[in-house]
């Protein structure tokens, strides 16, 4: 990602602090962080450190056994199984308890979500995919030029840029009056006439986009999105 790219992304969470909700969450699956480590594992190995690597890998696990096999034999001498296998059974049932929890509270955290979701805080969020996506269509759009295709390049990039540094202030902004509004709900509820005036004066700066030059310079941001899309 060239420079003028690096920090415009809004990113998960940065949006979590902004909303202070856990939006957007994914659920963490074990078999997909071994799969990571072990991708990262294998990079290492064809590395320069390879040998460096398998030498501390094998005697990690030579001496984690080791002392497994060693605490089963003090603790629990009963197990008549072998203990590699007692530890692949543990392994299994630790890592199925484990995925149990995380998805018990993924699930919890999605509800809280739900609980607070509103239709102004879904329409910001909204907005902000559409942002990122515009960044990542732009990254893309660079490589592609970077590959050797000059006639895919960005006309007038700084203004592009300035569009996208203006919508992000724009939509930090707005997430953090969402929130602001959506935490004391109840006591504006409460005391209405103590904030009548100040949300006719929100209601009344909420101009149209279209009709500025704000609202060009993004839309033609857009605009790139879309033709690197297709």
């Amino acid at each position: 990602m060239r420079d003028d790219l690096q920090g415009l992304e809004i990113s998960h969470n940065e949006l979590q602090k902004l909303t202070n909700l856990p939006v957007n969450e994914e659920l963490l699956i074990i078999t997909n962080i071994l799969l990571n480590f072990g991708k990262i594992y294998i990079q290492k190995l064809k590395g320069s450190e390879g040998a460096t690597v398998i030498f501390i890998g094998f005697s990690t696990f030579v001496f984690s056994y080791i002392l497994f096999d060693l605490i089963l034999k003090i603790f629990v001498s009963w197990i008549t199984i072998p203990s590699w296998i007692f530890l692949i059974i543990l392994g299994l049932w630790v890592g199925g308890l484990t995925q149990i929890i995380l998805y018990m509270l993924w699930k919890r955290r999605n509800k809280f979500v739900k609980l607070n979701m509103n239709n102004s805080l879904q329409i910001l969020l909204n907005d902000v995919s559409r942002y990122n996506a515009i960044i990542k269509a732009i990254d893309i759009n660079d490589q592609i030029e970077e590959a050797g295709n000059p006639e895919v390049v960005i006309k007038e990039r700084e203004s592009v840029i300035a569009a996208l540094k203006l919508t992000k202030a724009d939509l930090v902004r707005a997430l953090k009056t969402e929130r602001i509004l959506r935490e004391n709900k109840n006591f504006i509820l409460s005391n209405t006439e103590l904030f009548i005036n100040n949300l006719a004066t929100l209601t009344a700066m909420q101009v149209h986009e279209q009709a500025t030059e704000h609202g060009r310079l993004l839309n033609e941001a857009l605009q790139i999105a879309l033709d690197v899309q297709h």
